[in-house]
């Protein structure tokens, strides 16, 4: 199992964003910043996104990362520690949180 952590990822901290998770730019820049995690990656892996510690998470933002990291690995990514209010709307916004 591949394990996206918010906080760290193979020395790698998406945290490094920022706990503010907004725009479409940074998003974008965000998931470009990830793509050498994902190059031993098999299509058939779990993904784990971990929203520790993240405050603000907007539909744009996740637009840029999380709807192509679930092209990427269709039916394989997991969401856990979504339980802030941010996060939640976010991901109830359609197309955003894909069915595991």
């Amino acid at each position: 199992m591949l394990l996206l952590d918010l906080k760290i990822q193979y020395d790698h901290p998406l945290k490094k964003f920022g706990t503010v998770l907004v725009s479409r730019p940074s998003g974008k820049e965000a998931w470009l910043a990830f793509q050498p995690t994902f190059s031993d990656a098999q299509e058939n892996e779990e993904v784990t996104v971990d929203f520790s510690d993240i405050a603000v998470f907007t539909p744009s933002w996740a637009d840029e990362f999380l709807t192509p990291l679930h092209s990427r690995f269709p039916g394989k990514v997991r969401l856990i520690n979504t339980d802030n209010a941010s996060i939640e709307a976010t991901l109830a916004t359609p197309a955003k949180q894909q069915p595991e």
